[in-house]
């Protein structure tokens, strides 16, 4: 299976070339990327946990899908279809903001990563890909918050940056006080 490239890009999320994506973490080059969030209608997000044959981060907890966007293919297309080929289900998704961040691992790799978190609703049970992933599980927005602070060597390192920022986001007003 030919590698797939990632998205190069500058801060302003302006594509500026196309790299291998072990090339990219290998340089720890800029690249656009996404985070699928899924909730249900008790509020609980569906986390997932990753495969055992996963290159980094095997078997930590992480966010319900994340993945690269393709060259031509916009966010929201990319969640879809990366959440479609993980957890075996389709549901529409929103986009929710957007940031840079860069988190290195064990085995030599960094994510540096332009982020577009995305948000969708779905309260079915996951057909999972046993290649992609080995687990998942529904957790309110406080357990999660507080597991990670307990537990931090379970969950992937970007998840751990990200969610802070997706908690933020839905748990603060606007003018930026606590609802």
């Amino acid at each position: 299976m030919k590698e797939e490239n990632v998205i190069l890009v500058n801060e302003a999320d302006e594509p500026i070339g196309l790299m291998p994506k072990m090339e990219a973490h290998e340089k720890a080059v800029l690249h656009r990327a996404f985070s699928v969030f899924i909730m249900n209608e008790k509020g609980e997000t569906m986390l997932q946990q990753r495969a055992a044959s996963k290159y980094h981060s095997p078997m930590l907890w992480t966010n319900t899908c994340c993945s690269h966007q393709r060259e031509g293919e916009s966010n929201l297309e990319a969640g879809k279809r990366r959440l479609k080929e993980e957890m075996g289900f389709t549901t529409e998704l929103k986009q929710l903001f957007s940031f840079i961040y860069k988190a290195p691992f064990d085995n030599g790799l960094t994510e540096h990563e332009l982020d577009h978190v995305m948000m969708g609703v779905y309260n079915g049970t996951p057909n999972l890909n046993p290649n992609e992933v080995a687990d998942w599980k529904w957790m309110a927005l406080e357990d999660i918050k507080e597991d990670i602070s307990n537990n931090p060597d379970c969950y992937t390192a970007w998840f751990k940056i990200i969610f802070e920022k997706f908690y933020d986001y839905l748990t603060l007003k606007p003018d930026g006080n606590e609802s």
